[in-house]
Formats: structure tokens, C-alpha cells, sequence
């Protein structure tokens, strides 16, 4: 045993359970018709990300850790913003939310009722839209 890894705790020790979340792909235009419709019998969340920002993948694991809904109870949408540039952008312009990254979008009854960025996303009370 090294004297850092005494002091620190080795990489297992240290290595926190992350959840699986029920993340559905966002891929396509077309999903995000879908979104709306299914919205009117179930909160839809969309979660915008980019995968090369350092804020992001922080905020992904925050919201990962306090996210507490069943698939019963919501659909969580990934949205990898770089990958998928133009579904991004159609997402700003159906559910009328200007674009930021990272980004939460919360879909209801065929509208984005609320939506928030960067460290906001974990601010947002979620229970109030399921």
C-alpha cells in the first residue's frame, strides 16, 4: 500500500455506485412529434447535453444522483446536442425554449412547461411536473 493511496483511498475505494437512468436516445426530428404527443398522459423530460463540455458532464452526474422517477412515471430523452445538431435545434424552435447546454426541457401537455441550464437544471423541482 502507498502512502497515497493510505491517505486518499484507492480508485475502488473512492469509486462512487453511479444509477442507470431509463435514458431514451434522442436521434431524430421525428421523436420530438412523439415527445408532444405522448407528453398529454406523461411528463417528458429532455435532457440536452454536450459531451465535450467540462459543466456538462458535471451537471449529467448531479442530475443523475437526485433523479427519482420510474419509467411509469416520466420519459427521460438524451440529447447528445453535438452529435445530433438539428434535432437540438428543433427542439428549441417546437417546444419555443432558447438554446442552452447543458439543458433541461420538461414537456406537458404538448408544451415545454419548464426548463433550465447548467447548475439550475438540479434547482428545478421536478415532482411539481410528474
Amino acid at each position: 500500500m502507498g502512502i497515497f493511496t493510505g491517505l486518499f483511498g484507492g480508485k475502488e475505494e473512492n469509486k462512487k455506485e453511479e444509477k442507470d437512468l431509463p435514458w431514451i436516445p434522442l436521434t431524430t426530428v421525428a421523436q420530438l412529434q412523439d415527445i408532444e404527443e405522448k407528453s398529454k398522459t406523461k411528463t417528458q423530460f429532455i435532457f440536452k447535453h454536450s459531451t465535450t463540455c467540462g459543466i456538462s458532464r458535471m451537471v449529467i452526474k448531479m442530475f443523475r444522483d437526485t433523479y427519482n422517477f420510474t419509467e411509469d412515471q416520466a420519459d427521460l430523452y438524451y440529447l447528445d446536442l453535438l452529435q445530433y445538431r438539428e434535432v437540438s435545434n428543433e427542439t428549441g424552435y417546437k417546444f419555443q425554449v432558447i438554446h442552452q447546454s447543458p439543458q433541461l426541457l420538461v414537456v406537458k401537455n404538448g408544451v415545454a412547461v419548464a426548463d433550465a441550464s447548467h447548475g439550475s437544471i438540479t434547482d428545478l423541482d421536478l415532482e411539481k411536473y410528474s
